[in-house]
């Protein structure tokens, strides 16, 4: 049997060596038949087969997004929303016009990525802003990280929300000091609210939406993601197994994507996703669970008070009672699923390792699937090595260290920051390590997730200058493992993707240059020139 297409390169990174190196790739059908030293590939060329040579240009596996959410990725970077940082209320007030002139009258606006930490001055805005501007057109405006929703009067009239509503539980409503609503919603209360806001946009609209930000998946070399529930509650996750299926049907799915709907009592909406996605592009390999918030609020889970506690005692708190928590992962671990658990607060890590210690002493370890935890921003020291002891992987997002410049000191103070994001530690300690953007908190840009997680610097203003907490930069190398082979071992699927190695799907990635050998400053100039998925050019030439 000869080869469809042999992809030639003078730097070739497989993922199983330890640098890249000249060599070729051989591909048949969806299959890599052969990668290694161009020699080998010589017995794979018959008289059909396209003979591909990209020269300098460096070959890596398919990057893969081991955390994003899927659809409201698609969603703010298409046109029927924004997503927007801001440096003011002000400012991003303004933003909307273009938006709310693009869309039909009345309808909805939506946007995300206001951060008011960021902003001059940064204080928290307010619906005063929003209803001098739209007086009756409702506006919803997510915050970066998502936990948090700011709305105008008009928004919460359509949405039912009076000065006498209560929030559901681990979710809050801002009042003032008069008692009144300010428009700010926090965590699950804002969460909840997304899928009556997003009613209004057709299944068109949103495949439409989705084929877009495939495009742009495939642009930064990214063949493969995992969706990620972005809910706790019931039905409320965003997995849109719906347009992915029709997607499919259509052979408009241009990635692979790994599906994680919400762990609930009732494990059905898995089994069934399981049974029914069996193909190579669309699988639902576990589940996801929430266990925390995040620390720019106060509500990731903490062991010790925050360093800037606003009252005594102030150390967020479980978004899942622990003993619930116990009894859902023990569920699904009887049945042989693998969970991925949202943890930012060291406090939350710790009792999600206790979770899953129990869960292998009771049933083993998993056959198939992967335990994740996902985030993991601040550490009890020893839960680090317990991560590698217990088969539990780190999923995390590079350039989250540098999201919120300060904020990790004045949240948590000195002594606890050392063990923030430790990228290092976890190779030293045997953690597997996958790497993700949460996008849309931040953009899927494959460079700037490496150049995050080499420099320990912020992809935006390249600060600070050394890196944060510089100890725990890693090489190019691992780097582009944990960004492959680490996330398909995530999504539970390191025997088909995440490195080049005969047997395993060509999912290829053609950079313009060498990431292993450039300096620095270069790697966000680094551009991808071919993506191929199942051994066909997607994107590129």
């Amino acid at each position: 049997m000869f080869a469809d297409t042999i992809i030639e390169t003078e730097s070739l990174f497989t993922g199983a060596g330890a640098g890249a190196e000249p060599g070729a790739v051989a591909i048949a059908g969806d299959r890599i038949a052969y990668a290694g030293p161009k020699g080998g590939a010589f017995t794979w060329r018959g008289p059909d087969t396209e003979v591909r040579d990209y020269e300098d240009a460096l070959v890596v596996p398919g990057f893969h997004d081991s955390h994003l959410h899927f659809f409201h990725s698609a969603l703010y970077s298409s046109p029927l929303a924004s997503n927007y940082l801001g440096t003011s209320e002000a400012d991003y007030v303004a933003h909307l016009a273009p938006l709310a002139a693009s869309r039909p009258e009345g309808s909805w606006l939506l946007a995300q990525g206001w951060r008011e930490y960021r902003w001059n001055p940064p204080v928290m805005p307010s619906r005063e802003s929003l209803d001098d501007a739209y007086p009756a057109r409702p506006v919803a405006l997510y915050s970066g990280d998502a936990h948090t929703l700011w709305v105008n009067t008009a928004a919460l009239d359509a949405l039912g929300i009076t000065e006498e509503s209560e929030p559901p539980a681990g979710g809050s409503y801002d009042r003032d000091g008069e008692g009144r609503l300010t428009g700010i919603i926090r965590e699950a209360a804002a969460m909840e609210l997304m899928p009556r806001i997003t009613a209004s946009f057709s299944d068109e609209e949103m495949q439409t939406a989705y084929c877009g930000f495939m495009e742009k998946l495939l642009a930064n070399g990214i063949t493969s993601v995992c969706d990620m529930s972005l809910m706790a509650s019931p039905g409320l996750d965003f997995v849109r197994d719906d347009i992915y299926a029709a997607l499919d049907a259509q052979g408009r799915l241009a990635v692979r994507v790994h599906m994680f709907p919400t762990l609930t009592d009732d494990m059905a909406r898995l089994e069934s996703m399981q049974k029914r996605f069996t193909g190579n592009r669309l699988r639902a390999p576990g589940f996801k669970q929430f266990f925390d918030g995040v620390s720019s609020q106060h509500t990731a889970y903490l062991a010790q008070p925050y360093a800037n506690a606003r009252f005594d005692g102030d150390r967020g708190r479980p978004t899942v009672e622990p003993e619930t928590m116990r009894k859902l992962v023990l569920g699904a671990a009887k049945a042989g699923h693998a969970v991925r658990i949202h943890t930012i607060g060291d406090a939350a890590i710790h009792g999600a390792l206790d979770i899953f210690e129990e869960a292998r002493l009771l049933f083993g370890p998993l056959e198939h699937g992967q335990n994740c935890l996902e985030h993991l921003e601040n550490f009890q020291p020893e839960d680090i090595a317990r991560l590698g002891e217990l088969d539990v992987l780190a999923a995390v997002q590079p350039p989250h260290i540098t999201l919120d410049p300060g904020g990790p000191e004045r949240d948590l103070g000195p002594d606890r920051i050392r063990w923030m994001w430790p990228f290092s530690t976890f190779l030293e300690k045997g953690v597997k390590m996958a790497f993700g953007t949460d996008s849309p908190v931040v953009d899927v840009n494959s460079m700037d997730v490496l150049y995050a997680a080499v420099t320990r610097r912020d992809p935006r203003t390249h600060e600070p200058q050394g890196g944060w907490l510089a100890q725990e930069r890693i090489s190019m190398a691992d780097a582009l493992r944990a960004y492959t082979l680490g996330s398909a071992q995530a999504a539970g699927r390191a025997n088909e993707l995440g490195t080049l190695e005969a047997g395993k799907f060509a999912d290829i990635a053609v950079l313009d240059r060498n990431l292993l050998a450039i300096a620095e400053d270069e790697i966000q100039q680094t551009k991808v020139i071919a993506t191929y998925v199942g051994g066909t050019l997607l994107y590129g030439e």
